[in-house]
């Protein structure tokens, strides 16, 4: 398939879809492979791709030259991953399954793509390619990033090597429903995607790199769609040792989520990793080489069905209570929210965690917490989400059993930088949280 990927809400003109899709199945044939392919969509259309309660989703295929519509059946539990805005606006907190997540985000944000400025069907600026294309999408409303069979990396320092011996590496992959993207264009002999790959490397010279022991710090991969839809899911990974020996591990993911964003996050320090999907930690390795840079790759894509989103880099592991006393207060980039929203994202629960603990064990610790942004978007926007999100973690905090009392939440939208707001490296520092002590 030569289109790429959308997934909305709601539904479409049904008839001017089925005419598209028939025109599309027909020039299948050609390739041999419209008998699964129109199987698959025609499965899709009727709900007949399970027993479970189902709902539609609007599916855009989109190219440069063609668009097509189709309407995905989808398993009603998979979808709307993390939780919307609530009806009457009171800022929410994290999820409560994410309670004993530990990941925390490093202190300096030196990579951040939010690809808001992004034209559509472009490579993405931020990025370089070693193979393949990669292409911003709109995908549900939010610009992603979707390679086809390509490995990508950031496009930093000019070639430079960027990660440092305290750093943190965090993204999101969609994960598919195997099914109906998979068998039945893949002559029913297994997946058609094979499955997400990233490398950081550990060579001072940026380059692609593979599972050679001169190059490679940390190797990991997850299939996008499971085998048969199976509830449980093998997280694989590999690591090189300061000896050169190439070491490995897996960890099986219960109950997987289909159809759905699943973020992971990796800390490296000085000689320690620790991977995370979702809330679960899935590896703690305590001998590796150091990585230098970060490798993204889609392996086998057949059907251009691998998407990115909220790659953050950062570095350093500065405590909390030596923060507090040299500067007064702490800045955090490891609090983080839904575009546009005040909700709370689940791996923003290891920093929440962190800040309780601190007031926990100092009772005269009392914060003002402020919320700032970047300069994009107007200040009638920003100020009062920004308002919205400081009282966000407050409720955070409160609901972790601090008294209320010792908080104050307070907005200051974009009118503190403390960056320069023309770069993307500014932005992203420009939007942090910050506790000031009382």
């Amino acid at each position: 398939m030569t289109a790429l990927l959308l997934v909305c809400s709601g539904a479409s003109a049904q008839s001017n879809v089925l005419n598209r899709l028939k025109n599309r199945a027909k020039n299948a044939v050609e390739n041999n492979i419209s008998n699964k392919i129109e199987k698959g969509i025609n499965n899709a259309l009727n709900g007949q791709t399970g027993n479970k309660t189902r709902r539609t989703q609007e599916v855009k295929v989109e190219s440069r030259d063609e668009q097509v519509v189709v309407e995905q059946s989808v398993p009603e539990q998979n979808v709307d991953v993390l939780p919307a805005t609530p009806q009457d606006n009171k800022p929410a907190a994290a999820k409560i399954g994410w309670n004993n997540y530990d990941f925390v985000a490093g202190d300096e944000i030196i990579f951040e793509d939010t690809m808001e400025n992004e034209p559509l069907g472009e490579f993405p600026s931020m990025w370089d390619a070693f193979s393949g294309a990669a292409e911003i999408v709109d995908f549900d409303g939010q610009k992603v990033i979707n390679t086809q069979d390509a490995s990508i990396t950031p496009l930093y320092r000019d070639g430079k090597v960027y990660l440092t011996d305290e750093c943190t590496v965090e993204f999101d992959i969609y994960i598919w429903e195997e099914g109906f993207f998979s068998k039945e264009v893949n002559n029913g002999d297994g997946l058609g995607l094979n499955g997400y790959a990233i490398y950081l490397g550990c060579e001072e010279e940026i380059h692609r790199i593979g599972r050679n022991p001169d190059e490679m710090s940390l190797y990991m991969h997850i299939d996008a769609a499971g085998y048969d839809n199976a509830p449980n899911q093998n997280f694989y990974y590999e690591w090189t040792a300061p000896n050169g020996d190439i070491r490995e591990g897996q960890y099986e993911i219960k109950n997987l989520q289909r159809n759905a964003w699943h973020h992971i996050a990796v800390s490296f320090n000085k000689r320690a990793f620790k991977i995370y999907f979702d809330e679960q930690r899935v590896a703690n390795i305590p001998n590796a080489k150091a990585p230098r840079f970060v490798q993204f790759t889609g392996e086998y894509d057949y059907e251009r069905l691998y998407f990115w989103r909220n790659v953050r880099i950062a570095k350093g592991a500065v405590p909390l209570y030596d923060r507090l006393a040299s500067d007064g207060k702490i800045v955090t980039y490891a609090i983080t929210f839904d575009t546009g929203k005040a909700t709370i994202k689940p791996e923003s629960t290891g920093e929440i965690n962190r800040i309780t603990k601190m007031m926990t064990d100092d009772p005269s610790l009392s914060f003002e917490v402020q919320g700032h942004c970047d300069n994009t978007g107007s200040d009638k926007v920003n100020d009062p989400l920004s308002q919205k999100r400081a009282e966000a973690i407050v409720a955070a905090l409160v609901s972790n059993g601090i008294d209320a009392s010792r908080l104050t939440a307070v907005g200051k939208g974009a009118h503190e930088p403390i960056a320069d707001n023309t770069t993307d490296e500014g932005r992203a520092k420009n939007r942090r949280v910050e506790f000031v002590k009382k």
